[in-house]
Order: C-alpha cells, then sequence, then structure tokens
C-alpha cells in the first residue's frame, strides 16, 4: 500500500503498509511508484486521481490501486477504518488486479486491465 508518513495502522490487522518516503521515492514519477508496488505486489492506496488514468494507459493487471474519494476522510484512522470495512469485500478483486474507488457509503471496482477495446462499447 502507499500511504501517507507514519501511517501504520493498519499494520495491527495484519496488512503491512509503507509509505513511498520510506523507500526514498518522496519524488519518485508515479508510474516509478507503480513499478515498485507491482514487484512487490503491494496496492496504492491514494486519493490522487492520476492513478486512475495511468492504469487505464498501461492497460496493465498490476498493481492494484484503491482510490479514496471523500473530502472528509483526512485523518489516516478514518481512511485506514474505511478500507478495512471494505476489504472483505474487494480483497479477492485486489488480489487478481483492480482498481477500487472507496467513499463513506459506496464503494466502485472494477478488473484490470481496463482497455480501449473493452470499453470501446461505453458511452
Amino acid at each position: 500500500m502507499r500511504c501517507r508518513p507514519g501511517w501504520r495502522p493498519n499494520s495491527a490487522a495484519g496488512h503491512d503498509a509503507i509509505h513511498v518516503l520510506d523507500y526514498g521515492m518522496h519524488a519518485a514519477t508515479d508510474e516509478a511508484v507503480f513499478e515498485r508496488a507491482a514487484v512487490e505486489s503491494r496496492v496504492v492506496v491514494s486519493a490522487d486521481t492520476d492513478f486512475g488514468t495511468l492504469l487505464a494507459l498501461r492497460e496493465a493487471t498490476s498493481p492494484s490501486v484503491i482510490l479514496l474519494r471523500a473530502v472528509s476522510l483526512r485523518r489516516a484512522d478514518d481512511q485506514v477504518a474505511l478500507i478495512l470495512r471494505a476489504l472483505p469485500s474487494i480483497d479477492a478483486a485486489l488480489r487478481h488486479g483492480a482498481i477500487v474507488i472507496l467513499e463513506h457509503h459506496r464503494l466502485r471496482l472494477r478488473d484490470l486491465p481496463i482497455t480501449r477495446q473493452r470499453d470501446s462499447g461505453l458511452g
């Protein structure tokens, strides 16, 4: 998981989380973060919607991404609680490759890869 510095509450729940700063990647490109996450089979957690765009452009099945889409989720504890509540519903999809958009009372899940061919009928 990509998370805020010092964000470790989910470690108590048995999940391994690390921040890009812990890798010395504070100035890394999104692509570099993706590559590191894919190599380590991690899930990227972010509020940055650029990751959704990058997933679509890459047409890859990893890494999975959780996008946090709630303005009021500024506190790490609130973010962790939201992820942990959703985890039973999204864990299998994340393991296979997915983008999950989490909001307070809703989640959207899309399997990876996101391809132009698969999406060409959407409008």
